[in-house]
């Protein structure tokens, strides 16, 4: 696991820069603290940070070919990297390290563009190839490693983070067109940038850059779509062949010549997880768990259980909001443009304490896209239901009588002003209903709130361009997609990257293997959610060793009090003052109410605020 940073002169008569490349790593020394490395050749500059987890000795990069005719900085993990060697033994290549770099590099060397195919892993890389005079970028099918590039007039540049582009000077010329995006997603999906001329390469994506130009930038891979009349059905098979695939996807995961453990929520797939590992494993596992005050979001006592059962070594912090402005500022720091997830401050503190005793953990990440396992699902079904057997008349009444018990409820307000948003919503096109589901605020709010902006790019728009490739004709499967082509690469794995990183932290995660995403993407709705029970294919297979109260819990996300946190004396008196720059752009007015109704709970406004707070960190450049 590292960061890699480049950059290619377009005039082939201006040499590359050491002291320019070592700016540009210097600011990834958090993402390999273990070591450095550069190649400079003509116009041509790679570097790299190490964080040594496999190939203690050997594994240094950039890494050379022998014929000196390929160079590679490489991130990642390439975990089949054993077979891979083997295979490419027999085909009479010859291994001077044991590192999965070095794999790549032969893989390249053998089977050219479609060794990509052959990696199981996370990954983003870089190869020079003398011979061609180009430059492959290539990143994991999934987007768990990040890759940004920008093509100035000078030239092309690339790196793990956007700040190694600003170091080369990348102007940071912002888009406020895609505002509303942030506001409601919290985050830029891919390629955008909140940035002009900086792009994301999008996961299962390669590019070349030859001759001064990006020549191709195409998919190695596509998410299977498969016709919904061939589902598979037969629970029995299901169970078996998921029980095979999960355990060999922990099982290569755990390959590591470093101290090793694993994140342990008290949900159901990060117990899943520990599970399995506790099984191949002749040592206690590291476990590693955050809680909170309040009850409602403190899974401390069930993760817990877990660690008594399979007699982990673990390890407990707890969130307090006197860490806020501490994190605030972190997190604005290492994401490079707004993000706006709040699970990134539990992410992070649970991954500094991780790093003070492993350089590599586990995680259950990818388990709820994998097996069906967002309440949002269920939002699905519910909302068919209701579509097909409610009038629009009845639909509105009901959601009118919702609101109003919303009202007088108490504590389960929240839910039901979701609720009444998703009946109100069952009726229209599916792109609407996602757009609704999934902002973090009321889209009508965020409008009152960015329609001044000229060429706003709505939410809706940016959801039907994303379903436009998607062949699915039940919203089940279309949800399953949308979770895989958007809030996997843009909210997800972004924040479990950033957050680990920072604190010099490798993260794997089982659940994104690509067999195991290849088989579930082929089973029945049905299947995957028995009636209204969530992950029935976990619960039935690996999650049998599992306690009963594990799975008897109610489904928690990974989520932040923000909503009481906020209403604290101290930060409500300090939101307006760091919200400046967000009250001129939006209304003072807007920013005060929202502030208000949070502080008197007549709305959850908490991920909201928050949102705007890390927007703030980027509406003022000068600042920042």
């Amino acid at each position: 696991m590292c960061g890699i940073a480049g950059y290619i002169n377009k005039d082939s008569s201006v040499t590359s820069s050491l002291d320019l490349i070592k700016q540009m790593t210097d600011c990834l020394a958090h993402r390999g603290p273990d070591g450095e490395g550069f190649y400079l050749k003509d116009s041509l500059a790679l570097g790299h940070r190490r964080l040594s987890i496999v190939d203690l000795d050997t594994g240094n990069q950039p890494m050379v070919s022998l014929e000196e005719k390929l160079v590679i900085v490489f991130n990642g993990e390439i975990y089949n990297y054993i077979e891979l060697r083997e295979e490419l033994s027999v085909l009479g290549h010859v291994f001077l390290t044991k590192s999965d770099t070095e794999v790549v590099l032969k893989a390249y060397q053998q089977w050219g563009l479609e060794c990509q195919q052959r990696f199981n892993g996370m990954w983003a890389f870089a190869l020079w190839d003398a011979d061609k005079k180009e430059l492959l970028l290539s990143r994991d099918r999934f987007g768990e490693k990040p890759l940004f590039y920008s093509v100035t007039p000078e030239a092309f540049v690339f790196a793990s983070e956007l700040k190694s582009l600003f170091r080369f000077g990348v102007k940071q010329e912002i888009r406020t067109e895609l505002t509303e995006l942030y506001l409601a997603l919290t985050n830029i999906p891919a390629p955008d940038t909140f940035y002009k001329g900086i792009y994301k390469l999008k996961p299962a994506h390669y590019l070349i850059f030859k001759q001064g130009t990006i020549v191709c930038e195409k998919p190695y891979w596509e998410f299977p779509q498969v016709d919904e009349r061939e589902m598979l059905k037969d629970k029995a098979v299901v169970y078996d062949e998921f029980g095979k695939l999960f355990r060999d996807a922990v099982k290569i995961r755990m390959r590591c010549d470093v101290p090793f453990g694993a994140f342990l929520s008290g949900g159901l797939d990060s117990s899943a997880v520990v599970s399995v590992m506790s099984s191949y494993s002749a040592l206690p596992v590291h476990t590693f768990t955050i809680g909170f005050e309040q009850p409602e979001y403190d899974e401390r006592a069930l993760a817990e259980k877990v660690a008594l059962q399979y007699a982990t070594d673990h390890t407990v912090a707890v969130v307090q909001p006197a860490s806020f402005s501490e994190v605030l500022s972190k997190t604005s720091r290492h994401f490079g443009e707004p993000f706006g997830d709040s699970s990134a401050i539990p992410t992070d503190i649970v991954s500094a304490h991780a790093a003070t005793k492993v350089k590599m953990v586990l995680t259950g990440d990818g388990g709820d896209e994998l097996l069906g396992g967002y309440t949002m699902y269920k939002a699905v079904k519910f909302n068919s239901l209701v579509y097909r057997y409610l009038p629009r008349l009845a639909r509105s009444v009901l959601a009118q009588v919702i609101g109003i018990v919303s009202r007088i409820s108490g504590g389960a307000k929240y839910r039901l002003q979701k609720l009444k948003r998703s009946i109100e919503g069952a009726g229209e096109p599916f792109h609407r209903q996602i757009a609704r589901n999934t902002a973090f605020a009321d889209l009508d709010e965020i409008r009152q709130m960015t329609n001044s902006i000229p060429g706003i790019v709505r939410v809706e728009d940016y959801f039907k361009n994303l379903l436009a490739k998607c062949r699915f004709d039940d919203n089940f499967y279309k949800l399953m997609y949308i979770h895989y082509h958007h809030h996997l690469p843009n909210d997800f794995l972004v924040k479990v990257d950033c957050m680990s990183m920072a604190n010099s932290l490798e993260t794997r995660l089982p659940f994104l293997d690509y067999r195991l995403v290849e088989f579930m993407a082929k089973v029945h709705k049905d299947v995957k959610m028995q009636g209204w029970e969530l992950k029935s294919v976990l619960r039935n297979s690996i999650g049998s060793d599992l306690p009963d109260a594990i799975l008897n819990a109610p489904k928690k996300g990974f989520a932040v009090p923000l909503k009481e946190w906020f209403k604290d004396q101290n930060l409500y008196e300090e939101l307006s003052t760091n919200l400046a720059c967000v009250q001129k752009s939006f209304g003072e007015a807007n920013v005060s109410r929202i502030i208000q109704e949070n502080a008197t709970g007549v709305k959850d406004h908490g991920n909201f605020i928050w949102t705007l707070l890390q927007l703030e960190k980027y509406l003022n450049l000068e600042t920042h």
